[in-house]
């Protein structure tokens, strides 16, 4: 548990402080012990919420106390350390760039002074590491964006950003997942439904996960699209080790 820090956050939940940087191995902590947690079932936890650096636990104190929490969490990071080789899921995501659903690409080229198909390809080039949801349900954050297309935010963000839109914000990239105001550059959309509230799971990744970009040009959009709207439509997820 070197450098793992255990600290009260209020009268029911727990924070776990596995550093201060955005790292993939620090993902790698927090992903390994959520998963050792869910294995442990331990009663009285309400709800596991990753972020980038640290792990909040809420949880029930009429059912298990601090004392007893942080015990169990002592005894699941020690196991954590001792860890494997972890499971790497990475979600295909189709997207459609430019045109009406890109309207910041050619923007999004002139400042990093590459052709549009340029950064497509360095946009698709990447898997992507979920490290935490936020902001709106299913918002992804993304880690691994490469610097070359970095892109400030709009000065003046949009009051509505359509779901499914893929756009850079910075230094990171993402995909809306519902209608919302936004200020991200906008560079594709996606058929897909990240978040579907009518869905048995309505977030269709978690952190920890991986996404892969797949362009595709509007013809596949809109089939894709009629499937996604018929429930028939299956992502493509590919498993391996980190």
């Amino acid at each position: 548990m070197q450098n793992v820090k255990i600290l009260t956050a209020g009268d029911s939940s727990i924070l776990i402080q596995f550093g201060n940087a955005i790292d993939p191995d620090i993902n790698a902590k927090i992903a390994a012990t959520v998963q050792l947690m869910k294995e442990q079932h331990i009663e009285g936890v309400v709800d596991i919420i990753p972020a980038f650096c640290s792990l909040l636990i809420n949880y029930d104190p009429r059912v298990i106390s601090y004392d007893e929490m942080k015990i169990r969490m002592e005894k699941i990071l020690s196991v954590e350390i001792e860890a494997g080789a972890r499971k790497k899921k990475v979600f295909e995501i189709p997207v459609c760039y430019g045109g009406e659903f890109g309207p910041d690409l050619a923007m999004i080229a002139e400042h990093a002074g590459l052709s549009e198909q340029e950064v497509i390809d360095i946009h698709t080039s990447t898997d992507y590491l979920i490290y935490m949801l936020g902001f709106l349900p299913g918002f992804t954050y993304l880690g691994g964006l490469d610097e070359r297309i970095h892109t400030p935010r709009l000065a003046n963000p949009r009051i509505r950003i359509p779901a499914g839109s893929v756009g850079i914000g910075g230094s990171q990239t993402g995909i809306y997942p519902m209608d919302s105001p936004g200020g991200w550059q906008l560079m594709g959309m996606t058929p897909v439904k990240t978040y579907d509230p009518e869905r048995e799971v309505p977030i269709l990744v978690e952190a920890g996960d991986y996404i892969r970009f797949v362009p595709i040009e509007r013809p596949e959009y809109d089939r894709i699209k009629a499937e996604v709207e018929q429930g028939t439509y299956q992502v493509r997820i590919i498993e391996g080790e980190v």
